[in-house]
């Protein structure tokens, strides 16, 4: 299998014109940019998915939708569909539009999860609201997922406390914002 290659960004998040497998974007620490997708059911319901223990990055541990780097050559939407596409499944057909998604905005992080894996990313979160999803209807790729469940925003924000969620306060607290004023 052939490894993803990214478009290495400076510090503003502009395009350096490199591009590089992601190995080694991470084994360097050079910025890159990457989707997370909150994927809500009409019942104001989240999706969330439970990372496979075999990921090298937060393994077991619960996460938003759908997250993922944005490939290079790729915009934030088509990555955002491609990751749905392959972590969950959710079909989202040729018919779907620009406009179904919801651009929240973009922030930047810094990790660093061992010495040759450093996380330097500017991420662009996305909100897509869908009708009748339910666990049942949802496919879900087990190399990368053990497991998927809709829940609510105390739940979520109940879940972030027991330290199992992936940490993403930034994304968490845009999104309490947003479904509480809905």
């Amino acid at each position: 299998m052939k490894e993803e290659l990214i478009d290495v960004l400076n510090e503003n998040g502009i395009k350096t014109g490199e591009v590089m497998p992601r190995r080694e974007v991470h084994r360097l620490g050079l910025w890159h940019r990457a989707i997370v997708v909150a994927i809500i059911n009409e019942k104001n319901e989240i999706l969330i998915q439970q990372r496979s223990m075999t990921k090298e990055k937060n393994p077991g541990l619960w996460d938003i939708s759908a997250a993922g780097h944005i490939s290079c050559g790729q915009d934030s939407i088509s990555a955002a569909t491609r990751e749905i596409n392959e972590e969950v499944s959710v079909n989202l057909g040729f018919n779907v539009e620009v406009k179904e998604f919801r651009f929240m905005y973009s922030f930047r992080k810094q990790e660093v999860f061992a010495e040759d894996f450093i996380e330097n990313q500017f991420y662009d979160f996305f909100i897509l609201r869908q009708q009748g999803l339910n666990v049942e209807s949802i496919k879900f790729q087990e190399s990368e997922l053990q497991d998927i469940r809709f829940v609510n925003i105390t739940e979520l924000n109940e879940l972030r406390k027991t330290e199992k969620m992936v940490p993403r306060d930034e994304v968490y607290d845009v999104l309490s914002e947003y479904l509480f004023r809905m």
